[in-house]
């Protein structure tokens, strides 16, 4: 009988739990334990800007209405899933594997700075991996991320909202293919339609202006892993490469590396092949 292994799951931006559906029942199939974080701002613990949904639809009052979410701290959110490392790690007895994807990799190395000794992996699905003292915002303006298309679907300002603001609900086909191009370069326009209905709009700007803290005492005697998603426009290959590279450098350890030939969402896009990985850490 194969080792039971317990994964905790932490999703990106403007997502949520719901993120990793295909992967449950693979990663249970095996005889392992999964659970997927909701974060605080997030899927059922997120509010909308009442704006989102008025028709006729207000572009201007959509660009400045304050977000709901904007007092959303990386703290809670570092909190949130040490609890859920606990919890799934009663139930095996052993550690967690921790998995973030993009901007959720904020939040795995929190957990893993603060936690280390109950962390089996921490995995960067695409995701956000800073060397000490940066922030995922100073990253996004590094010359590595000049292919990222983010910028070109947020739609107000995050200091005037104190979001990170999408329209989620957009009706504008033009809009909805620079998402999909985005996110979700790979699936076919139901199924971006389908993953796409359940995204919250705003993600609190806040979190990503907050530095990351890790060290080689706590966080760097954690195995870590990225995946690689080579076709990604939310986070470019280059963007990936570059945090990769300064964190091995700045830890004095070399973080294992997967590659997907997929674009920023291959949960959705390659679920078989991402299980496959995640199957074989830890």
């Amino acid at each position: 009988m194969s080792h039971r292994k317990g994964y905790v799951f932490i999703h990106g931006a403007w997502h949520n739990s719901e993120t990793w559906r295909e992967l449950k029942s693979r990663l249970e199939a095996a005889g392992h334990v999964f659970h997927a974080v909701d974060l605080p701002g997030a899927g059922p613990n997120a509010a909308e800007p009442k704006s989102l949904m008025r028709r006729p639809f207000d572009p201007e009052a959509f660009r400045t209405e304050p977000s709901p979410n904007a007092d959303i701290t990386q703290r809670m959110r570092t909190e949130a899933v040490i609890a859920a490392v606990r919890a799934v790690n009663n139930q095996t007895g052993g550690k967690a594997i921790l998995v973030g994807h993009s901007l959720g990799g904020l939040t795995v190395s929190q957990v893993a700075e603060e936690i280390p000794e109950e962390i089996a992996a921490a995995v960067y699905l695409t995701a956000m991996l800073l060397v000490n003292g940066m922030s995922a915002h100073a990253m996004s303006k590094h010359v590595s991320m000049a292919e990222e298309m983010i910028p070109s679907v947020i739609c107000a300002s995050p200091k005037r909202v104190g979001a990170l603001r999408l329209n989620t609900r957009s009706e504008d086909a033009d809009y909805r293919a620079l998402m999909q191009e985005c996110f979700y370069g790979d699936v076919d326009v139901e199924t971006f339609d389908q993953v796409t209905a359940s995204l919250h709009c705003d993600e609190p700007a806040q979190v990503t202006s907050e530095p990351s803290t890790i060290t080689r005492e706590n966080f760097g005697t954690v195995p870590r892993h990225f995946i690689e998603c080579l076709h990604d426009r939310a986070i470019p290959i280059d963007g990936q490469r570059h945090m990769i590279a300064t964190v091995d450098a700045e830890l004095g350890s070399k973080t294992i590396v997967h590659s997907m030939n997929t674009s920023h969402s291959p949960f959705v896009s390659s679920p078989d092949k991402l299980s496959e990985i995640l199957l074989g850490i830890g």
